[in-house]
């Protein structure tokens, strides 16, 4: 049975985790799965932009424990190729040159917590909870530490990882994990907004904004100029530019 659907609406792809009564906990399936869903909407020319969602309370409860039990005492390399297989959706997430919006409700914790901040928008619900609790259970929070220092930074992320402790949406937001809190009442309306606004913008000056936003993770200071001044180049190339900028200044004279 598979651990999630694949809608198109638009020009919006939507990736839904669909094991509810697992809280949506990740197994090697989910993450293979959740690959070849985000393989196959970057390469939809008609998709601008995706948007990660759950059904049920919860957004994703992180490793399926039942599965890892059930595995306890393999060889080293089924569990290479198990830890790898959730490795491989944080780095073609970060690869995709469209949008990936994360829209959490309820519980995003341990790898559940790092697929919500290995996307580039995370929008949670008021009530939304952030954790990386895999220290309780004699674990590591291993690959999710690459996104998480960056997005918090070293001591936050430490005691973090360190303690376990589970945080409210509002703190997540204070420590720079989420991009936006959402109350109740408006939270299916602004995710709605948030995706149909980044699927209507031009799809090449994204693709180059995302590409030039992660490079900068390993340039110093000169060489991200640099890389800004070719990004910058190469937008100047695209019909959308062109088109974007007549339609500017013939704005301007008719306000004029």
């Amino acid at each position: 049975m598979s651990r999630l659907r694949v809608e198109r609406d638009g020009a919006v792809g939507r990736i839904v985790l669909a094991r509810p009564e697992k809280k949506n906990a990740l197994d090697e399936q989910a993450a293979l799965e959740l690959d070849d869903a985000l393989r196959a909407l970057a390469a939809d020319d008609l998709v601008h932009a995706v948007l990660l969602t759950a059904d049920g309370d919860d957004f994703c409860a992180g490793a399926d424990l039942r599965a890892l039990e059930a595995m306890i005492d393999a060889a080293p390399d089924v569990h290479r190729r198990d830890a790898r297989a959730l490795g491989g959706v944080f780095t073609t997430m970060r690869g995709l040159t469209k949008p990936v919006v994360a829209a959490v409700r309820g519980r995003a914790l341990a790898g559940g917590a790092g697929l919500a901040t290995a996307c580039d928008i995370v929008l949670a619900h008021e009530d939304a909870q952030f954790g990386y609790p895999e220290v309780r259970v004699g674990f590591v929070p291993a690959m999710v530490m690459t996104m998480l220092r960056r997005s918090v930074g070293e001591k936050r992320a430490f005691e973090l990882v360190a303690t376990g402790r589970i945080i409210p949406a509002r703190e997540a937001l204070e420590l720079g994990l989420v991009s936006r809190v959402l109350s109740d009442g408006e939270f299916d309306a602004q995710v709605e907004s948030v995706v149909r606004q980044l699927a209507s913008a031009a799809p090449n000056a994204l693709r180059l904004t995302k590409q030039l936003f992660y490079a900068l993770d390993r340039a110093g200071f000169h060489e991200g100029i640099a890389l800004g001044a070719e990004a910058n180049v190469e937008a100047r190339g695209t019909d959308e530019f062109r088109e974007g900028v007549r339609r500017f200044v013939r704005k301007s004279k008719e306000q004029s």
